[in-house]
């Protein structure tokens, strides 16, 4: 077998699928570190091969999610060699070999280091990203994307024509965040671009700013408050602010993108408002008997 050619036969496929360019740059780098690392036809590999690899991933202190990640590049490439070039058997990376994930609660800012994070961005282009994550709950790739036509002020919403899995919603935007979106249009360069948010000095100053460009910003504004935040937290803030409000675990999972109910769940645990008032309700009654 050629190993080069049943590659970009690969990548070709990935995109035929209309993966998302990260899940494909992502693929290819875990399959390049593999055939490196490999001492054999792609095609001979067995299981013990693959437990070999693990081992070897831990013992350069990779964290289980990335060790997860590789094998999930690996398993792909060999579903495909499977299924589409008829070139192997079967699948030497079984679903079992996947390392155990503990689940971390969803990290938020309280009420008043929200505040006190805004009292720093003076730009108005960054407030009007931050309020978008803070109030709508786009991840940062979301806010890279988003275009003019995507925009309605009228109507108070958004539409992600293009969100994580290439899944389409509709968000709503709050008073606040309508002002940070008009202060920052009436302001915003005329470009070529229809992206919203574009670059403001330097060479690629008119561009379309990038998600690494935007998380540069956030940490900006986190070294200079002295509060830890980054772009997913103050998505994590809003899920958590909705729910402590009332809204319902459903409305928060369709606002913000959520494939799954038990995703949305997790929030649940952080800072429910809710269950601490059920508590002591029922506590109170419990001791007046």
């Amino acid at each position: 077998m050629d190993i080069i050619d049943s590659l970009i036969n690969f990548r070709r496929f990935l995109k035929r699928r209309n993966c998302a360019k990260g899940t494909v740059k992502n693929y290819m780098n875990s399959l390049k570190n593999f055939v490196i690392w490999l001492d054999l036809p792609i095609e001979d590999v067995t299981n013990q091969h693959i437990l070999a690899y693990i081992d070897c991933l831990l013992d350069k202190r990779l964290r289980a999610k990335t060790i997860n990640n590789n094998l999930d590049g690996i398993r792909g490439f060999y579903n495909y060699l499977q299924n589409e070039e008829k070139a192997v058997n079967s699948n030497p990376v079984k679903k079992g070999y996947c390392l155990r994930l503990g689940r971390p609660l969803p990290k938020h800012l309280r009420d008043e280091q929200a505040q006190e994070i805004f009292k720093f961005i003076k730009s108005i282009r960054d407030r009007a990203i931050f309020m978008l994550m803070l109030r709508c709950g786009l991840r940062v790739e979301e806010v890279v994307n988003l275009t003019l036509n995507a925009i309605d002020l009228k109507r108070g919403q958004i539409l992600i024509f293009k969100g994580k899995g290439a899944k389409g919603r509709i968000v709503y935007f709050s008073q606040d965040t309508y002002d940070a979106l008009v202060a920052y249009m009436k302001k915003r360069k005329s470009s070529k671009t229809q992206n919203l948010f574009l670059v403001e000095k330097g060479t690629y100053k008119g561009k379309a700013i990038s998600v690494r460009g935007i998380q540069k910003r956030i940490e900006y504004y986190s070294k200079k408050s002295g509060i830890k935040v980054s772009c997913h937290h103050l998505r994590h803030t809003m899920a958590t602010q909705l729910l402590n409000a009332g809204a319902d675990l459903v409305t928060i999972q369709d606002l913000l993108g959520h494939s799954k109910i038990t995703t949305t769940q997790r929030y649940c645990k952080v800072s429910n408002l809710r269950v601490q008032r059920d508590y002591y309700k029922a506590m109170d009654c419990v001791l007046q008997r």
